[in-house]
């Protein structure tokens, strides 16, 4: 039996395990400790790993997986929203990109064919990378998000036009107005069975199987989908990855897609994980040694020209300042089709292997200065602001139009573009509650806006914000903000404006709800403590736990985890309804010829027979509160009884039922 691949596969998780063991300790995104790992095992270091080609099958399971996955979250409506962005904005980006990239590499010696091709290898950017990293930080539906989507989906979309250019350079026979004819012809094919697939078929197919309540059948069926749906467009051409994308579109409108996803999610991360690790085997350390000059040179020019158009076709889409630097950081780099593609073209000697080299270099490293590059991209577009960027840069070209806000007074101000604040504004707006809502999301704005909710676009970071939301005549804020220093920032700008409002803060972490109070906060709820509480809140009622007693085990909790920061509630005396959360009040109507019609309380032995307290009788329209003993029931009265739901049946049986012979 053949064990070198198992070997290998061994290899690979334990170095990844010791390499991201210490990254995690210095907080180094887990991408790069596969990189690392990749590097480490390859073959241009230790060595350690035989069976490269393997590897590289098990990176594309992990590439199809996690493209599949994304095309689930996004669903085919998000996908039709942004169609803009993808055709018009992803052509920009390109085209720009590979023009400028053509005019660089002549300062390399370069031919103009080697040239024109280098540049649309570095106008690719890496999808899997990307979008791996967007889905972790749930930025993935953000504005930013989308738009970086759209022009990744261009990008895949171009590497079948790409191959046929690759031939083309390669000097090869090939009739270019039949190829395109092709091309036009696969793409109706594909746009047909996607939209069939998202309309009627997988639904119900899904549907049925799901009946069958066999959650390996149903695995299977979705793993079935995925890798069918990629085999089907890599046969015509193009990207596995793209294909498994284009699945995921046609499940996300059923009602199982949460399912599939929770599913898939261990397979996607542990083969995903071998992509990563495949790239870092790529690089040779070597040659980066050898050639270091030129390679930082190249690293350089690639992410900072690429971040420059990346920004400018942000701007071009309407994009604030803040989102069109993050957008230009997050495609600085370079893709993961642009290795097929140089491997082809230095088979067809387009690019000698020394430039070839150098472009894998290029390639790996600006990988792998991605997730900082892209962490750092906020914190750097904030400090860009600090220097006055002209007004137009700072508010995109298509700034919203700003609404009219009424002088509010004793209002709510909600702050946040999350799902708990959007659901928060929308319950606002059906009670009829005066309130504001700052978004800092133009599109989530926008929507808003159109919906009829009154809405301040901008961060809230920013007093002049907070001042046209008149957070100084508010009696309530609510901060619903992911990151805590923005969180904090909001509080203390919310607390030195209104110095007697009520702030309410979300924080993710318990760890965090001591610095939300002690920075203003007055009441601090983190999300996933309380959903706990609310759930064994429940569990306790169910099982017939007086209310005073709930009241005391979820207070001691709260005591233990949150300290002296434990929200006092109020409780209240407790009555009988809390001691007896199982007792109910009802209203029975007493019928004419009943077992008790024409009995007296005494004669009826109402509580004796069915556990019920008679706790008063309405006749017309006296109501007989405290009947005594010689109290007759008539015929259309209605009497108040105090009981469980099986002792209320034994006295609607009493008061409904005719009297048997």
């Amino acid at each position: 039996m053949e064990l070198s691949l198992l070997k290998d596969i061994v290899i690979i998780f334990a170095l990844s395990t010791l390499v991201n063991l210490i990254f995690t300790r210095i907080k180094v995104p887990t991408v790069v400790g596969y990189l690392m790992t990749g590097i480490i095992a390859g073959p241009h270091l230790l060595g350690l790993v035989h069976t490269e080609h393997q590897i590289e099958l098990l990176a594309e399971i992990g590439v199809i997986l996690l493209l599949f996955t994304i095309g689930m979250e996004f669903s085919l409506k998000h996908l039709l929203k942004i169609r803009r962005i993808v055709f018009f904005g992803g052509l920009i980006q390109v085209t720009i990109t590979a023009g400028v990239f053509y005019i660089v590499s002549t300062f390399y010696e370069l031919d103009w064919h080697s040239g024109l091709f280098i540049g649309f290898l570095v106008a690719l950017s890496s999808s899997a990378l990307v979008l791996k990293l967007l889905q972790e930080r749930s930025e993935l539906t953000s504005n930013y998000g989308r738009t970086t989507l759209g022009i990744l989906i261009f990008q895949d979309l171009m590497l079948v036009p790409l191959l046929l250019f690759t031939n083309l350079l390669g000097n090869k026979e090939v009739d270019l107005s039949r190829e395109l004819i092709v091309i036009s012809i696969k793409a109706v094919i594909i746009i047909a069975v996607v939209y069939a697939g998202n309309k009627w078929l997988f639904p119900k197919l899904l549907h049925h199987i799901a009946l069958s309540k066999n959650q390996e059948l149903f695995l299977m069926s979705i793993l079935l989908i995925c890798l069918s749906i990629a085999l089907l467009t890599s046969q015509m051409g193009m990207s596995l990855a793209f294909g498994a994308f284009l699945a995921g579109l046609m499940i996300s409108e059923s009602h199982y897609s949460h399912n599939a996803f929770s599913n898939l999610i261990p397979f996607k991360d542990t083969f995903t994980s071998f992509f990563f690790v495949s790239i870092g085997m790529l690089l040779d350390l070597g040659f980066v040694i050898e050639n270091l000059p030129i390679v930082i040179l190249s690293v350089f020019l690639v992410i900072s020209i690429k971040s420059i158009i990346g920004a400018f076709t942000g701007f071009i889409l309407g994009h604030t300042f803040r989102g069109f630097v993050v957008i230009g950081i997050a495609l600085s780099q370079v893709g993961e089709f642009s290795f097929i593609l140089a491997k082809i073209g230095v088979n067809n000697s387009i690019i000698t292997n020394y430039y070839y080299q150098l472009f894998l270099a290029v390639a790996v490293i600006t990988m792998a200065l991605s997730p900082f590059l892209m962490r750092a991209s906020l914190p750097f577009a904030n400090l860009l602001l600090k220097l006055n960027p002209p007004k137009f840069l700072v508010d995109g070209l298509f700034p919203l139009q700003e609404m009219e806000i009424p002088n509010f007074k004793n209002h709510l101000v909600i702050i946040g573009k999350d799902a708990s604040s959007l659901k928060l504004s929308k319950m606002a707006q059906n009670s009829n509650i005066q309130h504001v809502s700052i978004i800092f999301d133009p599109l989530t704005a926008k929507e808003k806006m159109d919906g009829g909710d009154t809405v301040v676009y901008g961060d809230a970071v920013n007093e002049p914000i907070l001042m046209k939301a008149h957070v100084d005549t508010a009696d309530v804020v609510v901060v619903s903000v992911g990151s805590l220093i923005p969180c904090m920032a909001i509080i203390e700008k919310v607390r030195s404006i209104n110095k007697k409002v009520y702030i309410i803060a979300r924080s993710k972490y318990i760890a965090n709800v001591k610095q939300l109070y002690e920075i203003g906060a007055d009441q601090v709820l983190p999300e996933k403590f309380e959903i706990a509480i609310d759930l064994f809140n429940r569990i306790l009622v169910n099982k017939l736990y007086p209310q005073r007693e709930v009241n005391r085990i979820l207070n001691h909790i709260r005591s233990e985890n949150l300290g002296v920061y434990t929200e006092m509630d109020i409780v209240n005396q407790p009555t009988i309804m809390d001691e007896l959360p199982n007792m109910n009040i009802t209203a029975i109507k007493v019928d004419s010829n009943s077992l008790l019609d024409g009995k007296t309380l005494a004669e009826s032995q109402l509580r004796n027979k069915t556990g019920v307290t008679l706790l008063a009788i309405k006749r017309g329209d006296e109501i007989i509160e405290h009947p005594s003993p010689t109290t007759i029931f008539q015929g259309n009265d209605i009497v108040y009884v105090l009981g469980n739901p099986e002792q209320v049946n034994l006295a609607v049986e009493q008061f409904t039922k005719e009297e048997a012979n």
